[in-house]
């Protein structure tokens, strides 16, 4: 019998099994490639919402937790994912200036909200009104990250490449049989794959369309991540991923014409140079309307778990969360309100 089956292998799937087995848990991973949103995400984490100039939920504690996941798991694939990188929000005129420094005088953001002008010039960017920085930030490599680690839990013997067969899940006792495989629990991280899910699919997952490009840009000189409408962010080779959009209505990954005009239009208000579209994609996040993850364990089955609903910020969301899970199941720890599923069940349930 092994300790947790662990359903999805994108930043939640990726969280939990590593936080499991840094605990000595046994482990198996199963996952049919069927969600990509993880695969294809801008990998940024930013401790600032900078349309609303607000703190992310938990930013510090995220980061802090994050930092040390991420290296941990750098030693271990022999693999640099964690690029630390400054985010500049472009101004576009002196009253964006001045929202900025009111901004930062806020005692949660003040950390993260640099209080100097950066005034450099890139090549290939109009920036009259120069910058403002955000700190602790930078993107990870999700697609590296993913596929290494996939390579790892292979040569291991932990991961199935199969889709999920929820009529075969049998619970029996306190423990989960699934075909061959008996597990003391399980753990469903699908992303939106979740819709097919019985046993939580009546959870409030609104999934958001986003669509990305990889741009090919020699005339843009820029070594940090540009952030205004759209992420600007630099890969090398001038090369350069942008994004996203956000759309509620389209659940598919399918790229659109309106999604690349829209892309285009917004590149075009950042910079002042040439650019090719080399790659056009598009995946689903996993988003809540309250904005919060979907973290717990189903009402009825004390065996059955989910992590999902990391939304747009899985990089930083994802290992809180998931030893925030492993903690409720493993030390009693109980779920921080906010996240835990409880919330939507009815008040006389929770």
């Amino acid at each position: 019998m092994i300790d947790y089956l662990i359903i999805g292998s994108g930043l939640a799937g990726i969280g939990f099994s590593e936080i499991a087995l840094q605990h000595n848990k046994t482990i198996l991973v199963m996952d049919n490639n069927s969600q990509n949103s993880s695969r294809i995400a801008g990998g940024l984490y930013n401790p600032v919402i900078l349309k609303r100039f607000s703190e992310v939920w938990q930013a510090q504690e995220q980061l802090v937790l994050m930092n040390e996941f991420y290296s941990i798991l750098e030693d271990k694939l022999k693999t640099k994912v964690d690029f630390k990188k400054p985010i500049l929000r472009k101004f576009f005129s002196i009253e964006e200036q001045n929202n900025w420094f009111a901004a930062s005088d806020k005692l949660t953001l003040a950390p993260f909200l640099s209080t100097e002008l950066i005034t450099k010039k890139y090549s290939g960017i109009d920036s009259p009104f120069n910058y403002g920085e955000v700190l602790q930030t930078g993107h990870v490599d999700t697609a590296v990250l993913l596929k290494k680690y996939k390579k790892y839990l292979l040569s291991n013997n932990l991961f199935r490449e199969e889709s999920f067969d929820y009529e075969s899940l049998r619970v029996v006792g306190n423990d989960i049989r699934y075909k061959d495989i008996e597990a003391r629990h399980i753990i469903f991280a699908e992303g939106f794959g979740m819709h097919a899910n019985p046993y939580f699919k009546d959870l409030p997952l609104d999934g958001t369309k986003g669509e990305l490009f990889i741009v090919k840009a020699p005339d843009l000189d820029l070594d940090v991540i540009v952030n205004t409408s759209v992420f600007i962010l630099p890969l090398g080779n001038d090369l350069f991923k942008v994004g996203a959009t956000y759309n509620w209505k389209d659940k598919t990954d399918v790229v659109t014409a309106e999604g690349k005009q829209e892309l285009i239009d917004r590149i075009k208000e950042i910079i002042s140079c040439d650019f090719t579209i080399v790659e056009h994609f598009a995946g689903v996040r996993p988003t809540v309307k309250d904005r919060r993850p979907l973290v717990g364990t189903h009402s009825l089955y004390g065996s059955i778990h989910i992590l999902n609903g990391l939304g747009t910020r899985g990089v930083m969301l994802g290992p809180s969360m998931a030893k925030a899970l492993y903690n409720a199941i493993e030390n009693d720890i109980p779920l921080d309100a906010a996240i835990d599923i409880k919330r939507f069940l009815p008040k006389g349930q929770r």
